[in-house]
């Protein structure tokens, strides 16, 4: 089992947990935050289960169905999660407004708060291996798992300081004011994670720096008059790039052949965290002028 969906079951198993004694002590205190981060933790739950699926299919070879394999599985998965992240935050500021409206104050305040600082231990310890495996293995998956779980984390901490000046204070709007501040910062994280995975899901081309070390590279080589047509794409921790690159109309067959092959082997270089997949045409001579009155 690769390390990513060893990831996965974790944070899932950290999240039936996490849920079961939110969801107890949201319902005994009526705190309007601790069962807002119940919610949340039901979310990931089902965002981690999903996950697992997502990479167990993900690195499924290539067949007669998906010839170029699954890897779009990961942007999916990640849309559906910026997704569950921002429904939940509205949920959360529904749940907010209503309680303000209707006044209603805490209960049990001492043990929702050693509810949520253990929530807040257990989930440190998992954003932390989380960042461990997604710097690890460059996995989207498990960066926007990891991501997930750190404004759980963030959430977390401002429920235990809501519910301890509570305490102190005496006064429950503190409860609602924060469940609508953490469902504004919840929304702020989700937008990032869904715009990325929604342009891998269109194809949309590799960030400017990337296409220009491309390009350097590309304009290095002697042994070609010119290159054209780049084209760029990235699907899940795979990259995707095609290139025409011109040669003399002298040059052999097999040299061309030769010079592309080891093209290829330099771009796969170029980035040694990801999986380059090179796609090179190789030309006798300068057709782009033609391609473009095509």
């Amino acid at each position: 089992m690769r390390i990513e969906q060893k990831a996965t079951l974790i944070s899932s198993s950290v999240a039936f947990t996490l849920v079961a004694l939110k969801l107890t002590f949201g319902i005994l205190s009526g705190s309007v935050a601790v069962l807002a981060s119940a919610v949340d933790s039901l979310l990931d739950l089902v965002v981690s289960a999903f996950n697992y699926f997502a990479l167990h299919h993900s690195d499924k070879e290539p067949d007669e169905h998906f010839n170029f394999g699954r890897r779009k599985l990961e942007p999916l998965a990640a849309v559906i999660e910026g997704t569950i992240i921002s429904l939940s935050a509205l949920f959360i500021l529904y749940e907010s407004i209503s309680k303000i409206v209707q006044g209603s104050g805490v209960e049990h305040l001492d043990a929702s708060i050693i509810v949520m600082t253990a929530s807040i231990i257990v989930t440190a310890a998992l954003v932390a291996f989380l960042r461990y495996v997604a710097n690890k293995t460059g996995n989207m998956v498990i960066r926007a798992d990891a991501l997930h779980y750190q404004t759980d984390l963030l959430s977390n901490g401002a429920v235990l300081l809501a519910l301890g000046l509570i305490a102190l204070t005496d006064i429950p709007l503190i409860d609602p004011i924060l469940g609508i501040a953490i469902s504004a910062y919840m929304l702020y994280s989700a937008f990032p994670l869904i715009k990325e995975g929604i342009l891998m899901l269109l194809d949309a081309a590799l960030d400017p720096e990337s296409v220009a070390k491309i390009n350097a590279l590309l304009n290095a080589q002697t042994d070609i008059s010119s290159h054209h047509d780049l084209r760029t794409r990235r699907s899940g921790s795979d990259i995707y790039l095609s290139v025409h690159i011109v040669f003399s109309i002298s040059t052999s067959l097999y040299d061309a052949h030769m010079v592309g092959d080891r093209i290829e082997l330099a771009l796969k270089n170029l980035f040694p965290e990801d999986r380059v997949h090179p796609l090179i045409h190789l030309d006798p001579y300068d057709d782009s002028e033609e391609a473009h009155l095509d």
